[in-house]
Formats: C-alpha cells, sequence, structure tokens
C-alpha cells in the first residue's frame, strides 16, 4: 500500500505547523510539527509561494517543481510520516537548476528523520 498525499486544507493546521520547527536552505524553508488530529497513513504536506516571487505562471512553475521533487524524495527516502510540513519557495527556485533544489532539499528531509 503506498503512500496517500495530502495537502492542508485548514488554517488551523497552518498556523499549528508555523509554531513547529523549521529548516532553512538556499531554495526554501520546511516547517515541520506533530499534529494530534493527524491519522499515520497520509502524508500531509503543503507547498507555498508567495506573490512576491512573480506572477501565477512562475508561483506555478515552482510549485510544480517543488512537487515534482516531493514525488522523487518519497520513492527515495522514508519521510517520516508522524509530521505535517509546510514548504515556503523562496525566489533562488525559479533561476536554479532541478537537481541542486533536489539534493538541498532531500538532505534537509534527512535532517527531519
Amino acid at each position: 500500500m503506498g503512500i496517500k498525499v495530502l495537502s492542508l486544507s485548514k488554517n488551523e493546521d497552518f498556523k499549528k505547523i508555523l509554531t513547529g520547527r523549521r529548516i532553512n536552505n538556499y531554495y526554501s524553508t520546511i516547517f515541520y510539527k506533530k499534529i494530534s488530529s493527524k491519522r499515520y497513513n497520509i502524508l500531509n504536506i503543503s507547498i507555498v509561494t508567495k506573490k512576491k516571487l512573480g506572477k501565477a505562471v512562475q508561483r506555478n512553475k515552482i510549485k510544480r517543481r517543488l512537487k515534482n521533487i516531493v514525488n522523487n524524495i518519497l520513492k527515495s527516502v522514508k519521510i517520516n510520516l508522524k509530521y505535517s510540513y509546510l514548504i515556503i519557495a523562496k525566489k533562488n527556485v525559479l533561476d536554479s537548476k532541478y537537481n541542486d533544489i533536489k539534493d538541498t532539499i532531500l538532505k534537509d528531509f534527512k535532517k527531519i528523520l
């Protein structure tokens, strides 16, 4: 049975995760925290891009890249399902190479284990 990936939907969940721990890197900030109402067979992960990063086309490109990276990481590394994750993208994601972003985010998810 595979891991089901869901996005956070409630405003309270976003606020709870923002009070949790975080890891900063050149491309993004990853917030993570245990949420008591979460089921442990589902991965809650959300990707946020600020309007400051560009118009909708550029923001959607950033989200697509990061979602694809997270899906690749799920296949290669066992992510801790006890946590809910929030990834906030930075401006550098748009101009950087895919493999550089992937390696950096992969290192960060390995730290969380």
